[in-house]
Formats: C-alpha cells, sequence, structure tokens
C-alpha cells in the first residue's frame, strides 16, 4: 500500500511516512495510489464484531504492513476502552428507515475522538520505533482541538499546537482545550475565522526550513490516518444495518468534507452506500457546489454550528483528485486558481458524476432550531445544532426510503448548551467525567492572524522541549 499526493509532486510514501508527514510537500494531500476493497462475504463477516476489532479489519488494508497485527489490536483494544457507550457508535432509530448515529461517546464528546484517540496511539508507536519527536500544528474549528489535545497529551514524544478562532468556538469547546495542564500542549487562539486559522498552518508547513527544524507534522483531517480511521464507523452503522444485502445512505454535517470523505472512501472499498447527504449551515460553500458545480469563498459567518463555520473545505481537493481524473497536475492548476481567485469550477460532465453519489442541504439557525425541537418533540432525544443539520439534510435530501439513511450526529449536546436550552428549554449536562469543566484554570494565547507572530510562537515553546 502506497500513498500518492493529490497534487502529483510528492513522492510515494507508505503509511508510517504519511502519517508523520501529514500535509505532501507539494502542498498535496495524501491517498491511496489504490483502495483497497472487501468483498461481498467478508463484509457480511463483520457483523457483531466489537468496536475495536472491526477497527483493525477495515484498516489493516492501508497500513501496508508497516504495522504490526499484533501492535495495531492493542492500540485499537486501548483507543476504545474508554468510550462511554458498549457500542461506542450505538445506533438510534427516529423513524422508519432514519436513524441516528452517535459519534460523541469518546473523552472530549466529539467524533474526532473516533480517528484521534488511535492516531495519537500511532504516532507514539511509530515515534518510538524511530526515535524521534514531532512538532504538530493544527487548526480547528471547534472539535478537532480538544480531540487532538486528549490524544496528545503528556506523550513524550509530541509538542502539540492547537490554533482556534478567537470569540467562535462555544465554551465548553474551549476550555476542552485550554484547560489541559500537561506542558506539550499549547492553545493559540486566533484574531480571526477558522478558515485564517487552517491558512497559518498551511502556510508553516509549506515553509521547508520551519518543517524540517521543528519536524513539523498535522492531526487536522489533511492527515490520512484521520480519514482511513473515521471509516470504520460508516462500516458498523451499514452492518449492523444490513450491508451488505442491502444498501445505506448516509447525512453527514460537514465543513471541512473530511467526515463525509471518509464515507466516500468506505463505498470506494466495497460498502453499499447509496448516497451521501452533505448537510451545511448558513456557510454552504458545498451546498453551493453541489448545486452549480462551482465553489466560490465568501465571508465567514458565525452560526449555532461553530464546527461547520469553514469557507474553505480543505478535504474536498481529495475528492476534486478523483473528480480531474486523478491528474496531479490539474488539481495544483485547480487549487491555485482557487486560492488566487476564490473560485474554483467543474464542467458539467464532472457534475453529473458527483450528483450521482452527493447531495448538498443547507440549514439557517432557526431552521437548526426548528429541527432540534421537533427531533426532541417526536422522540425525547437532545440533540446538538450539527447533529440537527445532519437530520434535517436526511430528511431533504433522502431519495428512497426504502434505504436506510443514517445521520451522523458529530458532537454531544452539552457541548452547544446555548443552542440546546433555546431549542428545547432544557440545559444538558456534562458528562460525570466533565462535571469539573468549568472550574479548571486555562491556559490560551491570543494572537494576531499573522504568519510570523505564529511562526515566532511555535520555534520559542517547542525549543523548550528540544523538539528541533
Amino acid at each position: 500500500m502506497r500513498y500518492i499526493s493529490t497534487r502529483g509532486r510528492a513522492p510515494a510514501l507508505a503509511f508510517d511516512d504519511v502519517l508523520l508527514a501529514g500535509l505532501a510537500e507539494d502542498g498535496g494531500l495524501y491517498v491511496p495510489e489504490t483502495w483497497p476493497h472487501f468483498s461481498p462475504d467478508e463484509i457480511a463477516a463483520m457483523a457483531g464484531l466489537p468496536y475495536a476489532q472491526l477497527a483493525v479489519r477495515v484498516m489493516t488494508p492501508f497500513l501496508g504492513g508497516r504495522i504490526e497485527p499484533a501492535a495495531i489490536a492493542a492500540m485499537a483494544d486501548d483507543a476504545y476502552r474508554g468510550f462511554n457507550h458498549t457500542a461506542t457508535a450505538p445506533l438510534v432509530q427516529l423513524e422508519r428507515n432514519l436513524w441516528l448515529m452517535e459519534l460523541f461517546h469518546g473523552p472530549t464528546l466529539a467524533f474526532k475522538d473516533y480517528a484521534l484517540q488511535l492516531v495519537g496511539r500511532l504516532f507514539d508507536h511509530v515515534l518510538a520505533k524511530r526515535g524521534q519527536r514531532v512538532t504538530i500544528v493544527g487548526a480547528t474549528s471547534g472539535d478537532t482541538g480538544s480531540a487532538a489535545i486528549e490524544a496528545c497529551r503528556g506523550r513524550e514524544r509530541i509538542e502539540i499546537f492547537i490554533l482556534h478562532p478567537h470569540g467562535r468556538v462555544s465554551e465548553v469547546q474551549r476550555r476542552l482545550m485550554t484547560s489541559v495542564a500537561e506542558p506539550n500542549v499549547h492553545n493559540v487562539a486566533i484574531e480571526g475565522s477558522f478558515d485564517d486559522c487552517q491558512d497559518l498552518v498551511k502556510a508553516m508547513f509549506a515553509d521547508r526550513v520551519l518543517r524540517e527544524q521543528l519536524k513539523l507534522s498535522a492531526v487536522n483531517s489533511i492527515n490520512w490516518a484521520r480519514v482511513m480511521a473515521q471509516i470504520v464507523y460508516y462500516f458498523a452503522a451499514a452492518v449492523a444495518l444490513g450491508a451488505p444485502k442491502r444498501p445505506v445512505g448516509f447525512a453527514v454535517p460537514t465543513g471541512n468534507f473530511g467526515n463525509v470523505y471518509s464515507g466516500y472512501g468506505a463505498r470506494a472499498m466495497g460498502l453499499p452506500i447509496a448516497q451521501l447527504a452533505v448537510g451545511s449551515n448558513r456557510n454552504d460553500i458545498l451546498t453551493r457546489f453541489f448545486e452549480t458545480g462551482v465553489q466560490e469563498i465568501r465571508a465567514v459567518e458565525p452560526s449555532l454550528s461553530p464546527s461547520m463555520d469553514i469557507q474553505v473545505s480543505s478535504n474536498f481537493e481529495r475528492l476534486l483528485f478523483d473528480l480531474l481524473g486523478r491528474d496531479g497536475a490539474k488539481v495544483t492548476d485547480a487549487m491555485t486558481r482557487f486560492r488566487a481567485e476564490g473560485r474554483l469550477a467543474v464542467d458539467d460532465a464532472a457534475l453529473r458524476a458527483v450528483r450521482k453519489l452527493f447531495g448538498g442541504h443547507r440549514l439557517d439557525d432557526p431552521s437548526t432550531i426548528e429541527t432540534m425541537r421537533a427531533v426532541h418533540r417526536e422522540t425525547g432525544l437532545v440533540i446538538d445544532p450539527h447533529g440537527a443539520v445532519g437530520v434535517a439534510a436526511a430528511r431533504a435530501l433522502r431519495r428512497d426510503p426504502a434505504v436506510p439513511m443514517v445521520a451522523l450526529a458529530t458532537a454531544h449536546p452539552a457541548k452547544f448548551p446555548d443552542a440546546v436550552e433555546q431549542a428545547v428549554g432544557v440545559r444538558p449536562a456534562l458528562p460525570p467525567s466533565l462535571a469539573n469543566l468549568f472550574k479548571r484554570e486555562e491556559r490560551v494565547t491570543l494572537l494576531p492572524n499573522d504568519l510570523e507572530a505564529v511562526k515566532n510562537f511555535v520555534r520559542g515553546r517547542a525549543s523548550l522541549k528540544g523538539a528541533a
């Protein structure tokens, strides 16, 4: 198993090298050279497996023999043992053939835990074998940061820096990051949007001297290992609902496109996924693309679902790579013009191809509240704003009522108590493990949206631990 860059000018790498590299040297994202494929019989044999064992079964082909079978099994078992539901990623029925998959039973109450709890252990394993250290730099719109910090806290071979948009994440999201006291954890609030944070991270990776000096690595969904680990819960849900004998659809609230791209990957591996419904909030660049074939950057607007307040969806480049015939030069040209002009368009043939699987649906804040209220009224369930976007997309875009549809609930409602209280009149409590969250001391540095300021901060703090 080898991995190639979407921009075609970086060397093909094995899994462990891709894990540590994060972003390719040419600025592209790594994807498998060829997708592994499971037969219907192999998928059927996954039924009833505990989540950790299913994870090993699904991910093993991607490892290319670079991680020993006993090691990946132990890491998966350790990663998911601490989740607070016996099913790990349980399904809850909302109505006939409409299900909610709860992806918030990990330590930071968001779907990012399902990948990052494993990825942190993979980093530890590979770095220990090589006798190396890395400096992880990541951007978050709310949930990736806390999940990455939880996965990397206290790990002696990792120094982690997480950038978040100042004042644009919920208080619970912020505190889950800034209340971690380990000395290898550094939180930076940027005076700007998530897209600004993401651009700063990409610019640091583009600085080859800095990248080599600090051994930069990434845990954002630009890191292939994140996508790989998220593919697992698509298999878990589909097999539980009758795959491979019947197809399943998924509705995914997404901003950076990594979560729904994992569903695309599961389908490429043989899982019978009938459709992928993409849910957007008012920052609807993805929905506009699926409607028109054009991505056009607009100003980021704050919403009740802040993890989706994004206008530049990094992982879309992986899908674009396939839409452009896996031609790295075409991707490079398209992405260069997109960053320069704020506009990216595909031809009619590519749009028709992408619409066979994908559709987009937008939900503004009042409609998000109404969806949360309706789900509570109909089922008694309390869902968060992002989950509401997923449910609304499932209902709006479902193509065949006979096909089970799974909406992804990507965050615990307690992470967004103000929105939940507005919708259903109940302020959800945090789980007991986080009951003292609001009493913990916070550690965060506020910096301007300035590349040199951020570089200097990272250099100064990373050098204290000898990451270079």
